[in-house]
């Protein structure tokens, strides 16, 4: 079998980026209180859905934000790597890193002012409304302008954009009639934003040098662990010059968005190697298919047994895969074999090293995030990154994946889409009280969630396809 050719972008993280946000949207439109504790966070399980943080274990639920961040982490060096290739400056590249975390603020705090439900707990027409205005408004300013368009037409639509949030910053109130605040803002975006310039910063600085950026995280290690014991670290731990949008505890989740951006280094060299001409891969098509079958179990395996605490039988098991894995992947000849063995067996390490780690803090908890957590989330964000490699660029099966690939080129509207859209267009028409009267019971309500979650897939695929994208 010939190896595929290189692709100008990496299909495979733009489909685990779009699972990644596909997934998060489900995990937060599918009905409360009333499925299995298995389709919630483990530590806020039903019926009450009580905040326990002393309940160890992981759902499908906890795994979402983790693959996100580790493909914000890989997508860095191909990013930031490419701006440097067109002779970009290191000055230029860090206020472009700067310039695109203020953006990314920004969307964290507008993004809280105008969902509908912060505005009002149920509801009414008004807040409907100025939820929908405000993703037209996030339109306008993120949306990246099209080629047909002039230049005055492009900063018309921007900056009226920036002029109408800030009116409407200014003048919307909430019930307990407060106004705009700087604190109000979308906790998941404001920890991106805090790894995405902490990450890229650290890749600027250690482009050649893995084992100085994993140093990094051994220090920053060190003063999660020590500094309630010290009272200059616990000082240094604490202190914040903007704390409505900085605070070091954020900066845990580099343990995700570092090893990305390693896989990220090892995705860019693929990506510059020059096909080899009538190079074949070793590895047959059922070697491969295979390999995608175990990583997909391996997944679940880890799932299901980390959440019922079968945790040596997890361990039993899990262990003979990975060597199995290893096995499978030891003869890599082929451009792609070679990348799929890097980032596996890297995958591996985390994998392990987390379940290593896992009786560690009380057992794997995302909130508050354990080390275990950090390093099994790695692990398996690397398996499933691994086998829509195989499916997109090895089996040239792209198109299986495509919804995936464009929501995950379009991540902006996908994350807002939901709640700023489709909801207030139902709302608003009176559609949604047919809807919820005929999934009243908790699985056709779990359908009701897939509905939206796939009508959101579906608009975020034809605006991508139309090459209408939200930039920051």
């Amino acid at each position: 079998m010939q190896g595929s050719k290189i692709q100008n972008r990496a299909l495979s993280l733009d489909a685990l980026r779009g699972f990644a946000i596909l997934t998060m949207v489900l995990s937060g439109v599918i009905p409360y209180h009333v499925l299995p504790a298995w389709m919630y966070h483990a530590q806020v399980p039903p019926p009450d859905h009580t905040f326990n943080p002393n309940l160890p274990g992981m759902t499908w639920v906890d795994l979402v934000f983790p693959m996100f961040l580790f493909a914000l982490g890989t997508a860095i060096p191909l990013a930031l790597g490419g701006r440097l290739k067109k002779d970009a400056s290191y000055l230029k590249t860090v206020i472009h890193v700067l310039s695109r975390g203020f953006l990314l603020g920004f969307f964290a705090i507008f993004l809280r002012h105008v969902r509908p439900h912060v505005i009002n707990s149920n509801p009414d027409t008004g807040a409907w409304l100025i939820g929908l205005a405000g993703f037209f408004i996030m339109f306008a300013i993120f949306v990246r302008p099209q080629k047909s368009w002039k230049q005055w037409q492009a900063n018309l639509l921007k900056y009226g954009g920036w002029v109408l949030a800030a009116v409407l910053l200014i003048f919307i109130r909430y019930p307990d009639d407060s106004g705009f605040s700087l604190y109000r803002s979308d906790i998941i975006i404001i920890v991106l934003t805090n790894v995405y310039v902490f990450g890229s910063l650290i890749w600027l600085c250690t482009q050649k040098n893995h084992l100085l950026r994993l140093g990094v995280l051994g220090i920053y290690l060190g003063l999660r662990l020590s500094h309630a014991d010290n009272a200059v670290l616990d000082w240094l731990w604490n202190a914040s010059p903007a704390p409505w949008i900085y605070k070091l505890d954020y900066l845990k989740y580099l343990f995700i968005v570092i090893p990305g951006t390693i896989a990220g280094d090892l995705f860019a060299a693929w990506m510059e190697r020059k096909p080899l001409q009538n190079e074949q891969m070793n590895w047959s098509k059922n070697r491969l298919w295979l390999l995608i079958s175990i990583l997909a179990a391996c997944i679940i395996f880890l799932l299901t047994g980390l959440q019922n605490r079968w945790i040596w039988q997890t361990m039993a098991l899990v262990i003979p895969v990975c060597i199995l894995l290893m096995f499978l992947i030891r003869n890599a000849s082929a451009s792609e074999e070679k990348l799929i063995k890097q980032i596996l067996n890297m995958g591996i390490y985390w994998l392990i090293t987390g379940l290593i780690f896992e009786p560690f803090e009380g057992g794997i908890k995302k909130d508050p995030s354990t080390l275990g957590y950090y390093f099994i989330t790695t692990g398996m964000s690397i398996f499933l990154l691994t086998t829509f490699f195989i499916i997109a660029d090895i089996l040239q099966k792209g198109k299986w994946l495509a919804i995936l690939v464009r929501n995950g080129q379009n991540p902006l509207i996908a994350y807002t889409g939901v709640a700023n859209f489709i909801w207030p267009v139902f709302a608003l028409t009176t559609a949604d009280i047919y809807l919820n009267a005929i999934t009243a019971s908790p699985w056709l309500g779990f359908l009701r969630g897939v509905f939206y979650t796939t009508l959101l897939a579906l608009m975020v695929n034809y605006l991508s396809r139309k090459k209408i994208f939200w930039k920051t």
